[in-house]
């Protein structure tokens, strides 16, 4: 069959990422295009970008510079957040032919004609960013075990440390009708897990439904739509992505302590331990309320994974507003963090704070948290030893070894060929290996 040429994509950054260069991808090939590897030459080169951190601007550039080296003539294009921001700086990365914000990374079909591709001197639309006020329905494919589903995209909270409302517009979701439609064509695929992915998933139903062109109803929210996908057939796990405490509702915990399809596992951005660092962030709650939504969860689902994000070296951070976040992270029964070190973003008040912490500073407290995760991680591993719990088992970079977590996020390494590549089992935990995984041994007999 003959095509138009072939595209390679690269993905930098969050799930959302991801699901949305998957719909992307599926744009190109319905076009009559071959998708190749990224280091394979291809003709079109499609970079979606993350501009969370400093570091990810800068691995951006990076990866810019080795699709120019792996991809002679290509044309080549950069979306998503860093294009959205910083469009101007981008397009003076030499050989970038097309620069495309979140309003317009969906259109990219419609310019690619009309650039040279190798020159870096094409049709770059730098000066046409625009926020995306619209929201497309996205997830990805390819991993067969596992998709990532976008519910809702932009964010209405002014965090006064981040650029993502300025990169991706205000708070706007879909109708639950149109992701249970989602869910169902992934579900067609063969794909068992489903991860809803957004912005602030949360806030769903709070926005703008382009779908129907008006505010869904109230009662339209994100527990609404859990309740809906928890009965879509042929999923056999959905799991939350991160979902901000003061949204994460006890209606949400009971739900999902009483469902039949969602996790165990509940991911909720912390960001710091101490009030005063919240308040200076912007941050829609106190930690009082955080520690009663972990106590809830622990109440009614005593085995689940909880992770916590938090950001070290906020300006005004003094040594002891740091030791009170980690004590307070320390005695939280949580079990792992994400631990980022804060960077100043322009545009953002927070750049513009007094304090600076000093970056070998930054780095100091972020590895004492680091530490204190890795601990967490492995009490968490340690104490559901012995216990059988349901394992979907997925490929691993390690020929006759999978790989696969736990209903409760437990990462799990199991010695079988990929004819159990997406298959739910019953595994006994057994030991924790030199790799921080758990080895198991299959309990039951295997459900497809």
């Amino acid at each position: 069959m003959s095509t138009l040429g072939t595209v390679s994509f690269y993905t930098l950054g969050c799930k959302l990422n991801y699901s949305e260069t998957s719909a992307i991808g599926r744009q190109f090939t319905e076009a009559g295009y071959q998708e190749i590897g990224f280091k394979d030459g291809a003709d079109v080169v499609v970079i979606n970008t993350c501009s969370v951190t400093d570091f990810a601007d800068r691995k951006c550039r990076n990866i810019v510079r080795r699709a120019l080296g792996a991809n002679a003539g290509a044309k080549i294009v950069v979306v998503g957040c860093y294009a959205q921001l910083k469009p101007e700086e981008i397009a003076n990365i030499e050989g970038v032919d097309l620069v495309l914000g979140a309003a317009e990374k969906f259109r990219i079909l419609d310019y690619i004609d009309g650039i040279a591709g190798g020159s870096g001197k094409g049709m770059v639309r730098a000066g046409e960013v625009k926020e995306a006020d619209s929201f497309i329905s996205s997830f990805s494919f390819g991993d067969r075990t596992r998709s990532f589903l976008k519910v809702q995209d932009g964010c209405d909270y002014k965090c006064t440390f981040c650029t993502i409302p300025l990169a991706r517009g205000k708070s706007r979701s879909s109708t639950v009708e149109q992701i249970v439609n989602d869910a169902e064509a992934i579900a067609a695929r063969g794909v068992k897990e489903i991860v809803l992915t957004g912005v602030n998933i949360g806030d769903f139903g709070n926005g703008t439904s382009v779908i129907e062109g008006v505010r869904p109803r109230k009662e339209a929210l994100f527990v609404d739509l859990a309740r809906a996908l928890d009965e879509v057939e042929g999923i056999t796990r959905f799991r939350i992505s991160s979902i901000e405490p003061n949204l994460c509702t006890n209606e949400v915990i009971d739900f999902v302590a009483g469902s039949k399809r969602f996790a165990p596992h509940f991911h909720m951005p912390l960001q710091s331990g101490n009030n005063k660092q919240l308040a200076q962030m912007r941050r829609r709650y106190k930690r009082e309320l955080y520690a009663e939504r972990v106590a809830h969860i622990r109440q009614v689902m005593p085995h689940a994974c909880i992770g916590v994000d938090l950001i070290v070296g906020f300006p005004g951070e003094t040594e002891e507003d740091f030791l009170e976040t980690y004590k307070f992270v320390q005695e939280l029964p949580v079990d792992y963090f994400h631990v980022f070190t804060y960077s100043e973003r322009a545009n953002t008040p927070a750049a513009e704070m007094d304090g600076a912490v000093p970056m070998q500073e930054r780095k100091r407290r972020n590895k004492m948290l680091g530490i204190l995760s890795e601990k967490k991680k492995r009490a968490h591993q340690e104490r559901y030893l012995g216990e059988v719990r349901p394992v979907l088992l997925e490929k691993s970079k390690t020929e006759g070894i999978l790989h696969g977590f736990t209903d409760n996020y437990v990462k799990v390494s199991f010695p079988a060929d990929d004819s159990w590549v997406n298959h739910l089992v019953p595994m006994e935990l057994k030991n924790v290996d030199e790799e921080g995984l758990v080895n198991v041994t299959v309990a039951e007999h295997v459900n497809s």
